[in-house]
C-alpha cells in the first residue's frame, strides 16, 4: 500500500475508445467531491466543510474541461486545467497548451511543494498526453495508447512519466472507469481515496461520471 496523493490516469477503452480520469487521494481534505457543471467537474468541499478552502486555497479547482465542440477533455488536479483547455480552443497545441500553463503557474507552493499534473486526450487526432510540473523539473509527453491499457502520473512517490505507471484494464463506461480509478488495478494499493472523475470519449463528445470512495 502506498500514498501517492492525486492521480491523473489516460487510456483507451477495449473498445478504442480514448479515457481520462483523475482520483482525489487526501489526507489532509478528505472532505471533498465532484460535482459535474455542463461540460466541466469541480472538486469543491462538501457541505459544512466551505472553510477548508481558507486553509488551503489549493483544494477546489475545476478538474475536468470539455472543449473544441466536444473533442478535447483536459483533466488535471489544479487550476490548470482553465488555461489549458482555453488555449487549446483557441488552436494551441496540447503540447503546447501543457508547457505553457505548467511552467507559468508553476507547482502548488503549499506545504508539501505539491506537482500539478495534467492530462488532455484529443479525438480528432486520438491522441493522449500527460504532464507534470515538480519543484525539480516539467515533463511533458505524448502517450502511446493500444486498447484496454492505461498511463497514469500522481503528486508523490509516482511523479514522472514513467513508461511503468501503467497496465491492462477493462471498462466499458465512464461509471466503470470512475470504479477502476477507486479500487481496480494497481489503483487498489493506492490509499486514501476520496472521489473519482472520468471522461470516455462517445459520438456526441465525452461520457462523464464522478463517483465517491466508500468510506466506513
Amino acid at each position: 500500500m502506498i500514498y501517492v496523493g492525486r492521480i491523473v490516469c489516460v487510456g483507451m477503452t477495449d473498445m478504442g475508445r480514448l479515457y481520462a480520469g483523475y482520483r482525489v487521494s487526501s489526507r489532509s481534505f478528505p472532505n471533498r467531491h465532484a460535482v459535474t457543471r455542463g461540460e466541466s467537474v469541480s472538486i469543491i468541499p462538501k457541505p459544512g466543510h466551505e472553510s477548508d478552502v481558507e486553509k488551503n486555497p489549493y483544494i477546489a479547482y475545476n478538474c475536468v474541461r470539455i472543449v473544441c465542440e466536444g473533442a478535447v477533455a483536459v483533466v488535471t488536479n489544479g487550476s490548470q486545467t482553465d488555461p489549458i483547455a482555453e488555449k487549446i480552443a483557441a488552436g494551441m497545441s496540447p503540447r503546447e497548451a501543457l508547457v505553457l500553463s505548467l511552467l507559468a503557474l508553476d507547482y502548488e507552493h503549499d506545504d508539501y511543494n505539491t506537482p500539478r499534473i495534467s492530462a488532455v486526450v484529443d479525438k480528432s487526432t486520438e491522441s493522449a498526453w500527460l504532464g507534470i510540473v515538480r519543484e525539480n523539473g516539467l515533463n511533458v509527453a505524448r502517450v502511446a495508447l493500444e486498447p484496454g491499457h492505461f498511463r497514469y502520473v500522481t503528486t508523490y512517490e509516482e511523479n514522472d512519466l514513467n513508461p511503468d505507471q501503467g497496465g491492462t484494464f477493462s471498462v466499458s463506461s465512464a461509471e466503470s472507469a470512475c470504479e477502476f480509478m477507486l479500487g481496480g488495478g494497481v489503483f487498489a494499493a493506492r490509499t486514501n481515496p476520496i472521489t473519482a472523475v472520468a471522461v470516455v470519449a462517445s459520438p456526441d463528445g465525452f461520457e462523464m461520471a464522478v463517483k465517491d470512495a466508500i468510506t466506513a
